[in-house]
């Protein structure tokens, strides 16, 4: 009976294990961080472009989520993880990976400066916009690999 336990547990934990592994996967995670932080642009954006009305509970959302993301991502890209799970990351990262790290805590800075300001109407909204935008942009236009 006793062996019937440890066999099934051993199973479960083998198949926990593996599930776990695959779901935390670099690439993975990373790519899971950047639609985070895709979305919490876009909810600015739909603010700066009328689709929804200045909200500033979406406002401060928005931005913690940048800033906490910004914290760990560079942390994703170790040594080894330049292919496999579709990865958009260009190989420029291991390469140069100071600036990467710096573009990322630009980034990450640059949001919580706006977290701590919360940007109060629209017009701040946009403004907000267009500095993250051109954080972004550095690092993509750097370090994302294009179809």
């Amino acid at each position: 009976m006793k062996l019937k336990t440890v066999f099934a547990a051993t199973l479960a934990l083998s198949v926990v294990a593996g599930a776990v592994g695959a779901a935390e996967a670099p690439q993975v995670v990373r790519k899971d961080m950047m639609e985070g932080m895709g979305k919490a642009m876009g909810g600015l954006v739909n603010i700066v472009k009328g689709k929804t009305e200045y909200n500033a509970d979406v406002v401060k959302a928005s931005l913690t989520t940048m800033v906490d993301t910004m914290k760990t991502f560079p942390d994703q890209f170790p040594a080894g993880s330049e292919t496999g799970h579709k990865t958009e990351a260009s190989p420029k990262i291991w390469q140069n990976m100071d600036d990467f790290k710096a573009k990322a805590a630009k980034l990450g800075t640059d949001a919580s400066a706006l977290l701590a300001a919360l940007p109060a109407d629209k017009a701040a909204v946009g403004a907000a916009v267009k500095t993250l935008g051109a954080d972004c942009g550095a690092c993509h236009e750097t370090y994302r690999l294009k179809d």
